[in-house]
């Protein structure tokens, strides 16, 4: 199981990611470009993370793993909540990180992509499994 502080050391270590805290100093959230494409929170006692999912294989991913559910208060299509301390393995919790990040990239306008693109090379941001941590 991830420790929470490696976990948010992966998220601050993507391209382009900004933490805010909208919801309080408890609750931060990872935007790109302004766009969130993570939130980590405390809920009964246990850690979970919200993480931007194409919608079928939210669905795929909440039929095999118990700790993935549809997204605590958020649209339940495109948004998932993973229990950190649930069956999901760490490498498979960090590609559904990249798959939120580049998600939510694709969404960008094309001014903003390009932005990214630029200041971090298009391969990079989308390649979709990033790995921050070892780069």
């Amino acid at each position: 199981m991830m420790k929470h502080d490696e976990l948010l050391t992966y998220l601050k270590a993507i391209p382009g990611s900004e933490e805010t805290f909208p919801f309080g100093a408890d609750v931060p959230v990872f935007k790109v470009e302004g766009k969130m494409f993570a939130l980590v929170a405390k809920r009964e006692g246990r850690r979970f993370i919200n993480l931007k999912c194409d919608p079928l294989h939210a669905v795929e991913l909440r039929d095999i793993f118990t700790a993935v559910t549809a997204g605590y208060h958020m649209n339940k299509k495109h948004w998932n909540s993973v229990d950190l301390a649930g069956d999901l393995p760490d490498g498979e919790l960090l590609r559904l990180v990249d798959h939120s990040y580049t998600c939510v990239v694709q969404g960008l306008p094309k001014a903003a992509r390009h932005r990214l693109f630029l200041a971090h090379g298009e391969e990079r941001i989308m390649r979709g499994r990033l790995r921050a941590l070892n780069q």
